[in-house]
């Protein structure tokens, strides 16, 4: 399948983000707009295809940029059979990290969890960085920079894999000069995105944080976790989530036909594989995730996102986190690695409820 500009692009406003005004919502990648895990992972594999035969499995380490390429990173990772890491701006205990900023984002720090790569990196000959979207590169080199910094007189050579890649010539030549390889699914002119992002006017549907529904649900944990913000073998990764994946669709019921599966922030492939065992029973099966990223929601037709949910994060109560466009469905299940059983399981149930799901599952992966 090719796939267009319109297949893959929604524009969206960023909510007080004065460096850049919208956002690229992608409609395949299971993030921000509800899809089938079908389209998701076909997506994935045809940008997979376009750098397959290129590195050593053996000698390669890619890493995904959180949050909204883990999926993109995990996948990709995967179907590759090499180490795999992705960034993380969660706290992580004993961790060293590498560290470097994401200018544009609402959440600038991003990190690499040290430990442990210092162990294989002697075996590392190509760093492969996944992200759903290039516009500047500049990030990217930062990244490289501080991975420089951190193993002094290693000889590495740096690629760059996304899905979309809106860089300019002079990006695209420094990344060149710089002997970085590039691989992407389509290539994306934006000049005029900040315009169409700033035209629409007809406000959308905005929801606080609730705690008054959000008790009373189905809760299972499922052990085998692993952490792919430290440094993972893609065999183990593989095997541990089939099978918290496939546990995890059992809990549906054979009467449901509508099942909404969704991932917290930057826990994202293991819901979408577990959507896609839903899906493969015959069920209709959508996945989306929960996220870090405010953005404005509108009324306007062609607008990606008309509805938000304000939540507190699962990971750290303290934190804002949002979901967006919520549907009733026959069964919902949650999927989340985080350990922390405090308010903000609560604010995304009783935002699911709010919107008419009654039949709810939390499904909690353990080590």
């Amino acid at each position: 399948m090719m796939y267009s500009v319109n297949d893959i692009v929604s524009i969206a406003k960023r909510e007080n983000n004065t460096k850049r005004s919208y956002l690229i919502v992608n409609k395949l990648q299971s993030k921000h707009i509800p899809v089938s895990p079908e389209k998701t992972l076909t997506m994935l594999s045809q940008l997979y295809d376009k750098f397959k035969n290129n590195f050593d499995p053996e000698k390669t380490l890619l890493v995904g940029f959180a949050e909204t390429a883990t999926a993109i990173g995990s996948y990709l990772a995967l179907r590759l059979g090499c180490r795999y890491i992705q960034t993380t701006r969660e706290d992580i205990e004993g961790a060293e990290y590498i560290a470097f900023t994401e200018s544009h984002s609402h959440a600038t720090a991003q990190r690499i969890v040290k430990n442990g790569i210092e162990k294989v990196i002697d075996n590392i000959s190509d760093i492969i960085f996944a992200e759903d979207e290039l516009t500047t590169g500049n990030t990217i080199l930062k990244a490289a920079a501080a991975v420089n910094a951190a193993f002094p007189g290693k000889k590495l050579r740096y690629s760059a894999v996304s899905v979309l890649n809106c860089m300019g010539e002079p990006e695209l030549l420094r990344y060149k000069t710089e002997g970085i390889d590039l691989y992407y699914l389509l290539k994306v002119q934006n000049s005029s995105f900040p315009e169409i992002a700033d035209s629409y006017r007809k406000t959308g549907v905005y929801h606080l944080p609730e705690l008054t529904q959000g008790d009373c649900v189905q809760q299972y944990t499922i052990s085998g976790r692993i952490n792919p913000r430290l440094i993972t073998d893609a065999s183990a990764y593989r095997q541990a989530i089939d099978s918290l994946a496939k546990q995890a669709a059992l809990l549906i019921k054979a009467s449901d036909r509508s099942v909404l599966v969704i991932g917290t922030e930057e826990f994202m492939y293991p819901a979408i594989k577990c959507a896609e065992f839903i899906e493969k029973k015959g069920i209709s099966a959508l996945c989306h995730s929960t996220t870090r990223s405010p953005i404005e929601v509108y009324l306007d037709e062609g607008y990606p996102l008309r509805e938000r949910y304000e939540l507190l994060s699962l990971y750290d109560d303290s934190r804002k986190t949002f979901i967006y466009d919520l549907q009733k469905h026959d069964r919902v299940i949650i999927i989340t690695d985080s350990d922390n059983k405090g308010r903000g399981e609560k604010t995304l149930i009783s935002a699911l409820k709010s919107a008419g799901n009654d039949n709810i599952i939390l499904v909690r992966w353990t080590k």
